[in-house]
């Protein structure tokens, strides 16, 4: 039985690179049998975080965080693509997470990272795993930092390059594994 990942891309620049990497997740994981739905920030046009979907009366917040909400909810586990800016998170990515808390629980994250230099995101991905576990959803021990990523993938996501294949497949299996481990638990119970 497949399960949900969303994938939530973290980047609203104009020509991003980071689309390339979460159309790749995307196909990625769709591939394996699961259902993999692209959240992407430049889309869902969220407000600036004043409020989290939680303090919104019920039926009241807007139509775009009860829809992601509800996609959250029925989750597995969340991959997140992030670029590197300053060494940190891209605001829009840190907007998006933040509207959200009790959604998260008791389901694994897994952090993909890019940047167009050959250090592949890797300093953003520290702190995004530091916010991911105090949001509830724990980041699985493995990074997938993909450098120089508008040369290893195209515009639509295909590899350009064959060594991202293997650790993308050990990353997925990974991620695969704690989500079924976590889904078992959250079914049983959980700790409070």
């Amino acid at each position: 039985m497949g399960l949900v990942f969303p994938v939530i891309l973290g980047s609203v620049r104009e020509g991003r690179n980071g689309l390339r990497a979460a159309r790749y997740l995307v196909r990625s994981l769709e591939a394996r049998g699961h259902d993999a739905p692209l959240v992407d920030p430049a889309d869902l046009g969220l407000p600036l975080l004043t409020r989290m979907y939680k303090e919104y009366p019920q039926g009241e917040a807007p139509a775009a965080l009860e829809r992601l909400a509800a996609l959250f909810r029925r989750a597995d586990g969340f991959v997140v693509v992030s670029a590197e800016y300053n060494h940190s998170i891209p605001p829009a990515l840190s907007n998006t997470l933040d509207h959200f808390l009790e959604e998260y629980f008791w389901r694994p994250s897994a952090i993909v990272c890019y940047s167009a230099g050959r250090y592949g995101g890797v300093r953003a991905a520290m702190q995004l795993r530091a916010m991911l576990g105090e949001l509830g959803t724990p980041s699985i021990p493995s990074l997938l930092p993909i450098p120089e990523v508008h040369k290893a993938l195209d515009e639509d996501g295909h590899p350009l390059q064959p060594w991202l294949e293997r650790p993308a497949g050990r990353f997925l299996d990974e991620l695969t594994w704690y989500a079924e481990a976590l889904r078992e638990k959250r079914h049983g119970s959980v700790p409070y």
